[in-house]
């Protein structure tokens, strides 16, 4: 049995006939060719798999595809406007916030929800906001250097 399903992925409409059972993260990955959104850990635990659905981040490997039908879902590919890097994109690169660069697509997805709640949050803030994603490579400070930047940017401040 499949489900038909219509939603916009970065700006772009999809609609497909999927099986219920099909989590977010393999519907990016195989039917929309999002490959930026990762699969880690399949438990929500690393968070490598998030992605902004309607503007809020969730971790799409616990989210079926039809749970997102009707909606708008951005994945990192979706940050950067018309070729030029989202501040936060930026920001890693400049900050050294990533590494291997594995967890850098969920890392940027869940900060850029933890900046559209609180524009200017402390260290520990940020420390808290990104809890839910785990880096093996960087020790999470250039992590936490690259949202402070990337916050200054998006206020005006740098």
């Amino acid at each position: 049995m499949k489900v038909s399903i219509q939603l916009t992925v970065n700006g772009r409409g999809y609609r497909r006939e999927v099986e219920p059972r099909l989590l977010l993260v393999h519907f990016l990955r195989d039917l929309g060719g999002m490959t930026g959104t990762k699969t880690g850990c399949d438990t929500s635990q690393c968070g490598s798999c998030t992605v902004l659905l309607d503007g809020v981040a969730v971790k799409s490997c616990t989210c079926l595809a039809v749970q997102a039908d009707g909606a708008a879902v951005t994945t990192v590919e979706g940050l950067a406007s018309n070729g030029t890097l989202h501040p936060l994109q930026e920001a890693f690169w400049n900050k050294h916030g990533l590494q291997c660069g594995y967890c850098t697509p969920g890392m940027l997805l869940a900060s850029h929800e933890l900046l559209r709640t609180n524009p200017d949050p402390s260290e520990e803030e940020i420390r808290h906001g990104l809890e839910g994603n785990l880096c093996r490579c960087t020790g999470y400070q250039n992590i936490v250097r690259s949202v402070q930047e990337a916050a200054a940017v998006m206020k005006g401040g740098a």
